[in-house]
């Protein structure tokens, strides 16, 4: 059986780490380079970097901090925000990712995903779908989850698995930083939908909301951040109460 993983989270503001509400009211979390090889530390089987206003502000990822990152940790290591081309992701997986995460340039132009997928294979290309209910539908958004779009959640995921993509990261726009739990309900749609792993993203407050991510919402993965950040739940501990539980992770 595969291990579920452990997936902190560094959402990137100016250089910055920082943690919001429903993709709001953002504080900052630290410097990304020491919670990266604190995490790396403590037992994160990958870690992920979201340079979150680069598309709003139309440029690509810092790609220093990535660079710093990379030299630090011994983990696999996806990074995205601003991506948009062949170039970038070259130049990405250069400064030391693993993996490529896209979202608003995918929605734009769906076939960069099966361009990117020949081109650097497609275990390094995740799709990022940001999305939440309106009026019952789950409806993606782009652009750093500002700007609705008409696409259906299950639809979209289905079409990214069948242009390449190796991976979805979901986030529910309604559950981040709430740290009630993960939309498992939606999560475990999507594991029926798609065959491919899913990193379920947004509403982790406790250890009993991973527990039920991988028991009820069938994820393959499960990203936090303001519980690492802010030391609410320690990484090892978590994954030694999941092992309690019979979830299988890397201990």
């Amino acid at each position: 059986m595969l291990t579920k993983r452990i997936i902190p989270c560094l959402d990137i503001k100016n250089g910055r780490t920082v943690k919001g509400v429903n993709f709001v009211d953002l504080k900052d979390a630290g410097d990304p380079i020491v919670l990266a090889k604190k995490y790396a530390q403590l037992g994160a089987d990958e870690l992920v970097f979201l340079d979150i206003s680069a598309t709003l502000e139309g440029r690509s990822t810092w790609l220093q901090t990535v660079l710093e990152i990379a030299k630090e940790i011994n983990i696999p290591f996806t990074v995205g925000g601003g991506v948009r081309s062949v170039a970038d992701v070259n130049m990405l997986l250069q400064s030391g990712a693993d993996k490529v995460a896209i979202n608003s340039a995918a929605i734009k132009n769906p076939e960069l995903i099966s361009l990117l997928a020949k081109k650097f294979g497609k275990q390094c290309i995740v799709i990022a779908i940001d999305a939440k209910p309106i009026n019952g539908i789950w409806k993606v958004h782009l652009a750093g989850g500002t700007k609705a779009t008409d696409l259906d959640l299950f639809d979209w995921a289905k079409t990214v698995e069948n242009l390449g993509a190796g991976e979805i990261l979901f986030t529910s726009m309604a559950h981040d930083g709430t740290k009630k739990g993960f939309a498992n309900k939606a999560l475990a749609a999507l594991s029926e939908t798609v065959n491919i792993p899913i990193i379920a993203s947004g509403g982790a407050g406790s250890v009993a909301d991973f527990i039920t991510v991988f028991k009820s919402g069938k994820a393959d993965a499960a990203l936090a951040a303001s519980v690492f950040h802010f030391n609410t739940i320690q990484i090892n501990q978590l994954k030694q109460m999941l092992h309690q539980h019979e979830i299988p992770v890397r201990l």
